[in-house]
């Protein structure tokens, strides 16, 4: 976990691999066997990532959810590549071990093609209190399948957006335009890097992994014109404007990006930011509250802008950690009554009095985007926060049709095997190991492969 993770668990990061793919594909049995969930549904078990919002609900739920409706909740929170592992095992054989897992959209879609959710939409239906219509948009879209029905509920949510030293860009007489496009980024990161203040014009990941610099690089891929898929599975790694925009992506970070930016991932790049390393970062907007929390040293420096643009009017990514039902369960009811909880607003309310509000788990609910003392915490970058969670469209996120949904990743199982090896190859180029074009030549090839296995 990076120095200020607080919500660093949201990215897809590599760490099953192949092996999970091995699972989501064939299912085969390595599950572990149901365990006394305490009996009569007065005991539920969750598993949830280990990240820190996900232990602050840990703690609040005995003295609050319990004491409220008498059920016990039995937690295992495991760091995320580990809690995958786990729920994806327990959940592909329907062993029952987990009442409740925290799934991301990415899992929705072939969690429930294979039957390992509960369907939640006649809960929604009975349930007023819930406000199910607050749920933003994309993010309620993110988690309900293609037969319609709604799988799983928001515990946060996240889009993406460029952050630059404001400070900074008065010093040196620069204007960042209201809708950045990339090239006006790359032509901004070439003034603003400056050796003598050690001062780096931008961070981008460029650290391996299907969840970091896949992330950031695919949207930019997407703006441009370009896709790993066309509608009929044949890959298009090797197209101009994939090209175009990895080349650029890989310049910018190479000429005027973070040291050692082969290994720089969000954690990093959020350290560089705060020390004051970097003039720009783009990426997760989930990173700002770490950035304007109290003490940080660029708190109140930091302007928030739209992820940059070139073909589309919008590039954020989508992402969002929820929870879902194991179809097994015998304790959907009150696996319901926690979930709704937990995605409540008045969850988020419980979060701002006790904990306070840059740590309530937002980005999933438009109540939270006009409740004066969260504004309070987080007036310059709340409404770009929710503006490009509520732009974000996983379904056609650039110029052409595609097979499947997803943003800065592929909705398919396979992708994570392959996002991680093309992640590899991006990265090298990134480290001038090799070109542009052999990298992309080399992903081309792992990429026509699982092409043809999806015709």
């Amino acid at each position: 976990m990076p120095l200020q993770p607080r919500r660093r668990g949201m990215y897809v990061r590599v760490g099953a691999g192949a092996a999970l793919t091995a699972l989501l594909a064939g299912c085969s049995g390595a599950g572990g066997g149901a365990t006394d969930a305490g009996g009569g549904g007065a005991t539920l078990n969750v598993l949830m990532v280990n990240n820190p919002q996900m232990v602050e609900l840990q703690k609040l739920t005995k003295d609050n959810f319990t004491k409220q409706t008498g059920i016990k909740v039995n937690f295992t929170v495991l760091a995320e590549n580990d809690a995958r592992d786990k729920f994806t095992q327990d959940f592909s054989n329907q062993a029952g071990q987990y009442d409740i897992a925290t799934i991301s959209n990415f899992e929705v879609p072939f969690y429930a093609k294979n039957g390992w959710l509960q369907p939640l939409d006649s809960y929604v239906t009975k349930d007023k209190a819930f406000n199910q219509s607050d749920i933003l948009k994309p993010v309620q879209e993110s988690l309900t399948a293609a037969d319609g029905k709604l799988y799983a509920e928001p515990f946060y949510g996240e889009s993406s957006f460029l952050m630059y030293r404001k400070d900074i860009f008065a010093a040196k007489h620069l204007t960042m335009p209201a809708k950045p496009t990339w090239q006006q980024v790359a032509d901004l990161a070439a003034k603003t890097d400056d050796p003598s203040a050690k001062m780096k014009g931008i961070c981008l990941r460029g650290q391996p992994g299907w969840g970091e610099v896949i992330a950031p690089l695919t949207t930019v891929v997407n703006t441009m014109g370009g896709t790993w898929f066309d509608k009929d599975w044949n890959a298009k790694l090797t197209s101009p404007e994939f090209k175009k925009a990895t080349q650029l992506y890989v310049d910018t970070v190479r000429k005027h990006g973070e040291s050692g930016a082969a290994q720089s991932g969000f954690a990093e790049c959020l350290n560089d930011m705060t020390q004051g390393k970097t003039a720009m970062w783009y990426d997760a907007t989930s990173g700002a509250g770490s950035l304007e929390a109290a003490g940080s040293p660029v708190k109140g420096k930091i302007g928030y802008v739209p992820a940059p643009v070139d073909k589309t009017d919008s590039s954020g990514w989508l992402y969002t950690w929820a929870f879902g039902v194991q179809k097994a369960t015998t304790k959907a009811d009150d696996a319901w009554k926690f979930v709704s909880w937990a995605s409540s607003q008045k969850y988020e309310e419980l979060v701002g009095k006790k904990i306070g509000w840059p740590n309530v788990p937002a980005g999933k609910r438009a109540s939270t985007y006009s409740n004066p003392d969260y504004l309070k915490d987080a007036s310059a970058f709340a409404s770009v926060t929710q503006q490009a969670i509520s732009s974000a469209n996983p379904k056609n996120p650039g110029v052409q049709p595609r097979p499947t949904a997803g943003i800065q990743f592929v909705d398919i199982p396979e992708f994570i095997d392959l996002g991680t090896k093309v992640s590899q190859e991006i990265s090298s180029a990134i480290a001038g190991k090799q070109t542009v074009d052999q990298a992309l030549k080399t992903s081309q090839a792992l990429a026509e492969k699982v092409g043809k296995e999806q015709k």
